[in-house]
C-alpha cells in the first residue's frame, strides 16, 4: 500500500489512462442530454452504460487491490455534476455507508437508511478502514469551480460526531485538490472531505466509485440487477 496513502489520506493515481472511458462518458452524457438536478446521481452504474464498464475497468481493479487486500466489490457508484445552473456545497463529512442489496440485521451493521430505492448502512468500523473510494476526473477541478477539499491525517480519527468534525475543521488547513480531466484521486472514505460552491460558470463532473472486501454475509447493489430510478441528493 501506497505509504503516502496510509500517512495522508489521499494520494493521487498517476499511473491510470482512464482517456478512454472518460471520452466514452462523456458523449453518452452529451447524447442523453441527461439533466442533473442537486448534487448527484447515486447507483450511476444501472443508469450509465459508460460508468458501468468504468467500475469494471481492469486498470481500477488492479489499483484497488493496492489499497485492499482481500477480493473486492464495488459498494457505491455516485457520478457528480457541478454547474452554474446546478452549483451546490458539501459541508465537511465522512463516507460511513455503503448500498447494499437488501437488508439483514447483522450485528455491528447499522443504522440503516432507504436512498434512491437502496438499501444503504454503516458497516462496523473494522469494515471502515478497509475501504477505498477513486475519484475520477471527468472536468478539470480548481478553487474556482468547487474542486473537492480534505483534512490530511483525519482519517485516523475513526468515525467523528458533528461536533468532532467542526473541532477538527477549525484547527487543521484543508489541501484543495486540483484536478484535470482524467485524474484520479485515491481517498480514504472516512477522510474529512468537503466542497465549495462553484464561483465561476463551469462544468465539472465526476464519478465517484468506493469498493470494500466482500464479507459475503452483506450483498452489495453495485451490479445487482434492480434499475432503480434516478435520485437526486445532495452528499
Amino acid at each position: 500500500m501506497d505509504d503516502s496513502y496510509q500517512e495522508y489520506g489521499f494520494v493521487w493515481a498517476d499511473d491510470i489512462d482512464l482517456s478512454a472511458e472518460i471520452s466514452a462518458i462523456k458523449d453518452e452524457l452529451r447524447h442523453l442530454s441527461f439533466r442533473f438536478q442537486g448534487g448527484g446521481v447515486r447507483n450511476a452504474e444501472k443508469k450509465f452504460t459508460t460508468v458501468r464498464a468504468l467500475i469494471g475497468s481492469r486498470q481500477l481493479q488492479q489499483v484497488a487491490q493496492r489499497y485492499v487486500d482481500d477480493k473486492i466489490d464495488v459498494v457505491r457508484a455516485i457520478l457528480f455534476n457541478k454547474s452554474q445552473d446546478n452549483n451546490w456545497l458539501v459541508t465537511w463529512h465522512q463516507d460511513k455507508t455503503i448500498a447494499v442489496a437488501k437488508r439483514h440485521d447483522v450485528a455491528g451493521w447499522g443504522p440503516w437508511s432507504i436512498k434512491d430505492g437502496c438499501h444503504h448502512v454503516q458497516p462496523p468500523e473494522h469494515l471502515l478502514n478497509r475501504r477505498v473510494t477513486f475519484r475520477i476526473h471527468i472536468d478539470d477541478a480548481d478553487k474556482d469551480n468547487g474542486c473537492l477539499k480534505v483534512i490530511p491525517r483525519s482519517h485516523r480519527y475513526g468515525a467523528l460526531s458533528p461536533e468532532a468534525i467542526q473541532q477538527c475543521v477549525a484547527n487543521a488547513s484543508p489541501v484543495y485538490c486540483t484536478a484535470i480531466s482524467g485524474s484520479t484521486l485515491v481517498m480514504h472514505p472516512m477522510i474529512l472531505h468537503a466542497s465549495s460552491k462553484a464561483k465561476v460558470a463551469c462544468s465539472v463532473r465526476n464519478a465517484n466509485f468506493m469498493r470494500q472486501p466482500d464479507i459475503g454475509t452483506i450483498h452489495y447493489s453495485v451490479f445487482s440487477n434492480d434499475n432503480s430510478p434516478v435520485e437526486q441528493l445532495f452528499y
